[in-house]
């Protein structure tokens, strides 16, 4: 099996955004209790925020975290989170039938977004609530004094404003799931009164809008236009959300589904650009993907879960093999699209769908936090588009799927050009790569994750990315083995 590369320095798709690298933590099972907050753990401290998870949320190199939702943001007064902890009243969460005792809240979320040296991208709630809690949210938050909300912040222990700037509107509003879910017209009008006034209080802020909460929506496209049409001069980016199953157990199926999410995104980028055309707009609209990853793991285990409870195990998907190379094949595919995905948060971040599982012991790490890890520390620069051959294959949903799906990104700050490459294939592929113009000086690392069953899952800790010993590089050229269903990373130092 052959798969060839090149890379062509002057082929620019664009700038990744450090925002691409982001995350979300709601309040849903124990993604806050027992992920970020646990008091009574010795792996905490004074705070209660569990170290071991803000020292492996470091490795990941998030950058912005959504947060408090998810469904959870649309029946959520942010009041009940601020103040004394004995004074903040425990309420139903109706999103995720828990319940809910605001001891993580607002100040605790910023204080943690500080040590985990990550940044906030908070969602106002436009399902139970609206424009009036909204605009005294981000006075509570980045007002600097004088008012009541913004002295209230004082009170509470905060002197400085908090400073956020991203911030969305809302989530999955075309959700019939979701409460105080609205018609495209009642959310557009909404989310357009809304952005105004949060702007009167803020200009310099983002704003992120929500888009369909999936690809499968009968409303999908017509939502986008319908809401874009009430809200693109007020807003900086339309957001979209993509999970994937393998339901169905196919493996080239499962694998082949990146096609379908190159398609998703290319998708919502074309209906971003009629509604700019239609409006004679020069604004070139961004997507934040504010939620990705794969899911379907736990379905069973959440619907046997008893309701009210606090802090249930719920979402708690146990990721194996073959996940990891659907999420490396899902980074490859945002990095496409890097001239137009400015934002993605993989959903979630501890326990519920998450690269990291805490235990009262401490903390594992998923099969899909290796090639989230890589791409996130490596992946900086400029994405270059990819010119490609490779063997393919036909599966159930999809034509001439690539067993090859590869980018570079050159990192003009260390001169390097870093590829990273995945085998979909049971065989090994003889691997080349021609990098042109770049000059090429010496292979800095050449890894590869691979070789485990791809039921395989990691909770005994074995998984690792290991060195590829196999790599040669000449004359701006390089070749090597990719082992069969592998995930690849090559780093090379390059001159001008």
């Amino acid at each position: 099996m052959q798969g060839k590369l090149t890379i062509d320095p002057s082929n620019q798709i664009a700038k990744v955004d450090d925002r691409l690298y982001s995350s979300l933590i709601e309040h849903l099972g124990r993604a806050v209790y027992d992920g970020l907050y646990d008091p009574e753990n010795p792996n905490s401290d004074k705070n209660g925020f569990r170290q071991d998870v803000v020292n492996a949320i470091k490795d990941l190199n998030i950058d912005l975290v959504r947060y408090p939702g998810g469904n959870f943001v649309s029946g959520f007064n942010w009041e009940d989170s601020i103040g004394p902890k004995d004074q903040r009243p425990t309420r139903l969460d109706l999103a995720w039938r828990s319940i809910e005792t605001n001891q993580f809240g607002l100040h605790e979320f910023m204080k943690w977004t500080k040590q985990s040296g990550t940044r906030p991208d908070m969602a106002v709630n436009l399902g139970s609530r609206g424009i009036d809690a909204a605009r005294n949210l981000i006075e509570y938050c980045n007002f600097p004094g004088g008012t009541y909300w913004s002295d209230l912040r004082k009170k509470n222990g905060a002197e400085e404003p908090f400073n956020i700037k991203t911030w969305c509107l809302g989530n999955e509003m075309d959700g019939d799931w979701q409460i105080g879910h609205k018609t495209a017209e009642e959310y557009g009008r909404l989310a357009h009164e809304t952005a105004k006034v949060m702007r009167l209080v803020d200009p310099d802020i983002d704003l992120v809008v929500s888009g369909s909460s999936t690809r499968e929506m009968a409303t999908f496209g017509s939502w986008e236009e319908t809401v874009l049409d009430h809200t693109y001069d007020d807003v900086d980016y339309l957001s979209l959300h993509r999970y994937y199953d393998n339901e169905e157990n196919d493996l080239h199926n499962f694998l082949a589904k990146s096609i379908d999410f190159d398609e998703f995104i290319g998708g919502i980028v074309a209906v971003c650009d009629a509604v700019k055309a239609r409006k004679h707009s020069n604004k070139t609209l961004s997507l934040a993907l504010d939620e990705w990853n794969v899911w379907y793991h736990s379905h069973k285990q959440d619907d046997e879960t008893a309701p009210w409870q606090q802090a249930p195990h719920l979402l708690e998907d146990h990721y194996n093999f073959e996940d990891a190379l659907m999420v490396g094949t899902m980074l490859i595919t945002l990095l496409k699209h890097a001239d137009r995905v400015k934002i993605a948060c993989l959903a979630q971040l501890v326990n519920v769908i998450a690269p990291i599982m805490t235990t009262e012991q401490g903390i594992w790490l998923q099969s899909i936090f290796f090639p989230f890890m890589q791409v996130s520390k490596y992946g900086r620069g400029i994405a270059l588009q990819p010119k490609q051959t490779s063997d393919t294959y036909d599966s159930k949903d999809f034509k001439d799927v690539p067993y090859l799906d590869s980018i570079a990104v050159y990192n003009t700050d260390t001169h390097e050009v870093v590829v990273f490459a995945e085998n979909k294939g049971e065989e090994a592929m003889d691997f080349s790569m021609n990098l042109q113009d770049f000059n090429a000086q010496n292979l800095v690392e050449a890894t590869q994750f691979y070789g485990y069953g791809i039921k395989q899952t990691n909770e005994n800790q074995q998984m690792k990315i290991q060195p590829n010993d196999q790599v040669t590089l000449a004359d701006n050229s390089l070749k090597t083995k990719l082992a069969p269903l592998s995930w690849n990373m090559f780093r090379i130092k390059v001159t001008d």
